[in-house]
């Protein structure tokens, strides 16, 4: 009797993400692509940019591999040539979900957006907890399983509760920071700490209208543009390297309340993408500024 059993179809191949930034100078696309040719790798996406003004190039790499390799292996393998061209590079595995933490305050539009996004799939990342400064939204970080850290914070406890924050950061091998609403300033030591790692949301009032009830402010100056910024946290309080924007216009009728209700979901929107551009490592930092593959 005859073998008419169906073949098995091939292993689908590792994937991962090369990110590098460097200064610019010819080559470099023909070496990075002539490594991954050598090494058996296939490029399945390539986005790259030259910076006239600060004379960087930029690049982020989607490739695949078929024969059996790990990540230390092409990261040992590519450091020859990272070193020649003075790159600053990383290669991660695409599948790997990025290990983020939020933070939150008493505002749980965002951290509710991310808990919900993160759960059906559309963000490729892993919540290891929440941490907040009080306990409001203590039962829905419980529903969904995932650890709740409560860290009280005042002037005298301050530099405590940042310790702890970064033994959680340590524990749970955290790769982001998200400020989802969280509203307390971080020391400089922090943010020097966790550079590159710690996103934040606002709206894009600033610094028009700050302080207590900022929509309120705007309607009261007749605004015509609702805004939000994610941004990168540096010691320069909300003047971080900018992510993502998102706007939405508004009329003359709109009620301060209705105003409020605006600017949670364009922010809601706004951080979603940075945190998912930033899992994906399509972002890299250019200064003050960032280049984002989207």
């Amino acid at each position: 009797m005859t073998d008419q059993s169906t073949p098995s179809a091939a292993a689908p191949a590792d994937q991962y993400v090369l990110t590098l930034s460097c200064p610019d100078k010819k080559g470099i696309v023909h070496a990075v692509s002539s490594y991954l040719f050598m090494t058996g790798c296939n490029i399945e996406d390539s986005q790259q940019f030259g910076d006239h003004d600060t004379g960087l190039f930029f690049m982020r790499v989607h490739f695949s591999a078929e024969a059996p390799v790990t990540v230390d292996k092409l990261r040992a393998s590519f450091a020859a040539i990272g070193d020649s061209f003075h790159m600053d590079w990383q290669i991660h595995r695409a599948d790997q979900k990025m290990r983020i933490l939020l933070m939150v305050s008493k505002f749980g539009h965002c951290l509710n957006d991310l808990l919900f996004r993160a759960r059906i799939g559309a963000l490729p990342v892993e919540i290891v907890g929440v941490v907040s400064n009080h306990t409001d939204f203590e039962e829905l970080v419980g529903s969904y399983n995932i650890p709740f850290h409560h860290i009280p914070v005042t002037k005298d406890t301050k530099s405590d509760a940042e310790a702890r924050l970064l033994e959680i950061v340590r524990e749970e091998k955290v790769e982001l920071v998200v400020l989802a609403r969280y509203m307390q300033v971080l020391s400089d030591d922090l943010c020097k700490q966790l550079s590159g790692r710690i996103i934040n949301i606002h709206h894009s009032f600033l610094p028009s209208f700050k302080g207590a009830k900022p929509y309120h402010q705007a309607h009261a100056r007749g605004v015509k543009l609702i805004g939000a910024t994610a941004h990168y946290v540096t010691a320069d309080l909300d003047e971080g390297p900018i992510i993502e924007q998102e706007v939405e216009r508004v009329g003359h009728g709109v009620t301060p309340d209705q105003l409020v209700a605006i600017g949670r979901d364009v922010e809601c929107q706004a951080l979603a993408r940075a945190v998912k551009w930033h899992a994906e490592r399509r972002i890299l930092l250019n200064g003050r500024r960032t280049v984002v593959f989207a």
